[in-house]
């Protein structure tokens, strides 16, 4: 999962939220030099991240983007998904959607100062040009794909090759996001935190 399905996942616990957003950027057992809430955190955006990545679901929407993507393709699934979060009716509205962006940034913000200098500056681009708030739109999600593969040390493809691979495939992709994503939150409310 990407940003907007941790933020989602930590469900307003402030300590979760900023432990959920950073774990990317903590490496080996740095985890350990936070706070124990933080930590919790950490620990359960590993959780969701192990949970989405061998789930039956996800590998078969990840067989899209294998042709052009490689090993990549669980990046953009990531994305994907949480452009799918972004439009779930059942979850967000374009109001709610907006709040809760607006609520994960001042979370983050309130603990800068703990952020790992990496995530600080992702953060800074982040509330800058709101991107939990753009993976509802298309042209958010394009800017998400180019970011990866701007990154992407072998990666040989422009954005437009997964962006076609979306557009395709939009409505299977949004019918296993559907299967999956209750399944996801499922576990989550039942990790232990």
């Amino acid at each position: 999962m990407n940003y907007l399905a941790h933020a989602y996942l930590s469900f307003h616990d402030q300590s979760l939220i900023v432990g959920n957003m950073i774990a990317d950027y903590v490496k080996g057992k740095q985890w350990q030099e936070y706070a124990p809430d933080i930590q919790q955190g950490i620990q359960l955006h590993r959780a969701i991240d192990n949970f989405t990545d061998t789930h039956p679901v996800t590998m078969a929407a990840r067989e899209y983007f294998q042709p052009s993507c490689g090993r990549y393709s669980a990046v953009f699934i990531d994305i994907v998904y949480d452009h799918f979060l972004a439009t779930d009716p059942a979850i967000f509205t374009d109001v709610t959607l907006s709040a809760f962006s607006k609520e994960i940034y001042a979370a983050l913000a309130g603990h800068h100062a703990i952020l790992p200098p990496v995530f600080q500056q992702v953060f800074h681009h982040m509330r800058q040009h709101d991107w939990l708030y753009g993976y509802k739109f298309m042209d958010g999600i394009y800017r998400s794909f180019s970011g990866i593969v701007h990154r992407a040390k072998y990666l040989e493809v422009t954005a437009d090759a997964p962006f076609a691979v979306l557009q395709e495939h939009y409505d299977t992709l949004a019918a296993h996001y559907r299967t999956f994503f209750p399944e996801l939150t499922a576990f989550v409310k039942t990790y232990p935190h």
